[in-house]
């Protein structure tokens, strides 16, 4: 069997690959593992369980708490609220384990459940890898203590989670939004209460689409994965900017007024200037990933800011940030994390602090975006092919140098070996779109010869 934890949890079609039973198990087994780690140690554990509004989000955290109240654990539930918020909470209230049942911008069907750690931070990789391996071993009959009488955990709603959220992340604001409109979508997902309040709170005037969530509409052709209806509601509307979430709104894409897309490289560029000018960006250093445009790298150069780079992926920024103590970091799809404020991706808190970049300058998130030139950027993917041997094929060495020869300080090679497909991703950037699309044709002919 392959590891059930992904990069965010773990997710599946709900009902499906993600059962009640596994939710439930994967629950009890997290309780042990962190009770065996000394979590629990001296005092009663608790834990915050939050959801998305997808139907299925139902069922599932009906099953975590039957399986965390079993194992001793109280829970407080906080109902429908964004990922960044269940992370905040767990860490606010001190409690001993976060639960977000999201599949952040998958489709309706799929859900997922993610863990937090005390303090609200992500599990660490052998924590996830020991609750497999218990949920496993339940799952296969091995017996556990269960407690009894006043040993099982108790159950609360916790409502004033919503406002604890809101008044966080507009407390953080360094100025009000007033004199601003902004059009917020969504996505009918976990912010669909939660944004609009908080950016009427710091003073904008808001008009809201995707922000009725009936349990299956979530990321149904709005959102951060969906930007047409934003771009037009921006124009209708005659509104400064919009701002786009996805399901669970850890992602915070934007649109200027003119409806032109403003990417999450623009917006790490615009806030790091932003936070520069503040004093806290510390060691005026940026964390992103190695998919960041090239013209995020040179622009942040220009501007004489540091630029660090991982691999793909929301954790591996996270992990730099948190073991160098870096502020700012995030990526091109949207996920921003504000490390003071926030201990994941926070679309709310990246939206409000775009907003009050416009608001404080008078400028345009149009002309805030322009300290960043996107150059054109070609994927193509290789299918069938032998991706273990993309670090050591000496034709496909030979291929790459050529063309970033070609290409000079304005363009740049990336090949990435999937890591769950027998294929190659070849990516290329230059000045020149057409030669963007030159010499990924080419180097994809190469992979495919090298390598199939």
């Amino acid at each position: 069997m392959g590891r059930l934890f992904g990069t965010d949890g773990v997710r599946g079609v709900a009902n499906a690959d993600l059962t009640a039973e596994m939710a439930l198990g994967l629950s009890v087994a997290a309780a042990h593992v962190l009770a065996e780690a000394g979590t629990f140690e001296g005092h009663r554990p608790t834990a915050v369980v939050g959801r998305d509004p997808r139907a299925s989000g139902e069922f599932l955290e009906a099953a975590v708490v039957a399986g965390l109240a079993s194992a001793g654990v109280d829970v407080l539930l906080v109902g429908v609220l964004p990922t960044p918020a269940v992370a905040y909470l767990t860490g606010s209230l001190g409690a001993d384990l976060g639960v977000m049942l999201s599949a952040s911008h998958n489709a309706m069907p799929d859900n997922g459940v993610k863990f937090f750690a005390r303090g609200g931070h992500k599990l660490a990789d052998e924590l996830e890898d020991r609750i497999e391996a218990v949920y496993e071993a339940h799952r296969h009959g091995e017996p556990w203590e269960r407690p009894t009488g006043s040993g099982v955990g108790r159950v609360r709603s916790y409502d004033q989670g919503f406002d604890e959220y809101v008044g966080h992340v507009v407390g953080v604001l360094p100025n009000r939004l007033d004199g601003l409109k902004i059009v917020l979508d969504e996505a009918h997902g976990a912010a669909a209460g939660a944004s609009p309040e908080a950016f009427t709170r710091a003073g904008a005037e808001i008009v809201t689409i995707g922000a009725e969530p009936d349990g299956l509409n979530i990321n149904d052709g709005c959102g951060s994965t969906h930007m047409d209806k934003l771009k037009a509601a921006v124009i209708e509307h005659g509104a400064d900017f919009g701002v786009a979430h996805d399901g669970d709104a850890d992602r915070c894409l934007a649109v200027d007024h003119t409806g032109e897309e403003v990417d999450g490289d623009q917006i790490l560029a615009v806030l790091a200037l932003a936070m520069r000018e503040r004093g806290v960006l510390r060691s005026e250093t940026v964390v992103a990933t190695v998919m960041s445009n090239l013209g995020f790298k040179l622009a942040l150069e220009r501007e004489g800011l540091k630029l660090v780079q991982t691999a793909v992926g929301d954790r591996y920024v996270l992990e730099e940030m948190k073991e160098h103590g870096y502020a700012l970091g995030g990526e091109q799809s949207g996920h921003v994390i504000i490390l003071d404020h926030a201990t994941t991706g926070d679309g709310t808190l990246t939206g409000l602090l775009l907003a009050a970049r416009v608001a404080q300058t008078g400028r345009t998130l149009r002309d805030l975006a322009a300290v960043m030139e996107r150059l054109p950027q070609v994927l193509i993917n290789v299918p069938d092919v032998d991706r273990s041997r993309v670090k050591t094929s000496a034709e496909l060495a030979s291929a790459v140098a050529e063309a970033e020869r070609e290409l000079g300080a304005t363009g740049r090679v990336l090949l990435r070996p999937s890591g769950t497909e027998p294929l190659v991703r070849v990516m290329v950037e230059a000045a020149d779109i057409d030669q963007a699309r030159s010499v990924a044709g080419r180097l994809a002919d190469v992979v495919k010869s090298a390598l199939g």
